[in-house]
């Protein structure tokens, strides 16, 4: 039965998908006699863990009773207190965590201390679960960096718009309210300047029930950005522009006086450097990038070893032309053995079109995140 018990609570961790940043997403169930007395999630960040919840709605019935918890309890004092301290008060008599917090303040001190204050302890029932389900926050304490998406909608015949640059719409409504939802559930989503240029996005989560909006991120090395686009005047969302070291101080101080953020970053030779400008973000708990690009700025972030999984629509239909532009530009790979591999590959229908799903084989995101849902069950 913990198999069972446990997936009850990776279910509804999932309840606060992209509110908890950058805390995990954490869900606790407490078994007493074969029920559920008590079960939890936590909702945000600063919040009550997922314990507390389950303690407080099991009350007595905590004492002598299993609590299964997708993560290892904490055992540091943050903004709330030790969770492996309030199980030990409530008198549980066996815990059940999927996986090991990653988190060097806990790093297995909070299952040590349950065992050292005579609890039973198993480790490692869905491990994998759990860890995919924390892939973000993963990444992001691990190695500092944001977890990073791509996502690209493209016809039959790979092309993400006409020849005449035209481009609404290649995928249909239903996939299409699938994006309004990954963009409700990371914190920054990035274009480049020719997507702001082309299309004047607002790259916002237009959702029937009220979102969460990204922090926008553009890539535009010589701040081109016009001072009328949505992202600059809207003032729907945070937006941050990425220039480079020789943008004209003139029009990078007409951006910042129309209230967005100007960073200026170095450059290589395909650009802004955006390994620094990602180090920046996850160094401002900015955990997870989506990445809604056109086919530079994709081909920069793969360059760049930056993206961790993908999201790539397929449309049932065929646009056709020599130039009509592909998902991803640049260079390129010289051989075919030599392009990026996708893994652990999902397809599913969206409405009329597909949607395929999948890691970049040997990213440090994946990896990491794999790595940590290796845990045994001990």
């Amino acid at each position: 039965m913990d198999e069972y018990y446990m997936q009850q609570a990776l279910t509804i961790a999932q309840y606060a998908q992209g509110r908890t940043s950058p805390n995990p997403l954490v869900g606790a169930v407490i078994v007493k006699d074969g029920r559920i007395v008590g079960q939890g999630w936590h909702r945000q960040a600063g919040t009550p863990h997922a314990e507390i919840h389950a303690l407080a709605q099991a009350g007595d019935l905590a004492k002598g009773a299993t609590v299964y918890v997708t993560l290892e309890p904490c055992s540091h004092h943050g903004r709330t207190g030790p969770c492996a301290d309030a199980l030990i008060q409530a008198g549980v008599r066996k815990v059940v965590a999927a996986m090991a917090d990653p988190n060097p303040l806990v790093a297995g001190n909070g299952l040590n201390r349950l065992r050292a204050a005579g609890i039973e302890v198993v480790e490692g029932i869905l491990s994998a679960e759990a860890a995919r389900l924390n892939e973000v926050f993963i990444k992001w304490i691990v190695t500092g960096m944001p977890w990073a998406v791509l996502k690209t909608a493209m016809s039959l015949d790979g092309k993400i718009a006409a020849y005449t640059g035209h481009s609404q719409w290649i995928t249909g409504a239903a996939a299409r309210a699938y994006v309004h939802k990954l963009r409700d559930t990371h914190e920054g989503i990035l274009v480049g300047i020719g997507t702001v240029l082309a299309d004047n996005p607002e790259l916002t989560a237009r959702l029937p029930a009220a979102g969460r909006n990204p922090v926008r991120i553009i890539v535009d090395s010589m701040a081109r950005t016009p001072l009328n686009a949505k992202v600059v005047t809207d003032g729907q969302a945070q937006t941050i522009i990425a220039v480079g070291r020789e943008a004209p101080a003139d029009r990078v101080a007409a951006l910042t006086s129309k209230g967005v953020e100007v960073l200026t970053l170095d450059q290589t030779p395909a650009g802004i450097n955006l390994r620094q400008l990602f180090k920046i973000l996850g160094e401002r708990r900015i955990t997870s990038i989506l990445v809604e690009g056109g086919a530079t700025i994709n081909a920069s972030v793969f360059t760049a070893n930056l993206i961790d999984k993908v999201y790539c629509f397929i449309a049932p239909k065929i646009i056709g032309g020599r130039t009509a532009p592909t998902p991803v530009g640049g260079t390129g790979a010289p051989a075919v053995d030599q392009a990026l591999m996708l893994e652990d590959l999902r397809t599913e229908a969206i409405g009329a079109d597909i949607l395929i799903t999948g890691y970049l084989t040997g990213r440090e995101g994946h990896n990491v995140y794999r790595t940590c849902g290796r845990t045994r069950q001990s």
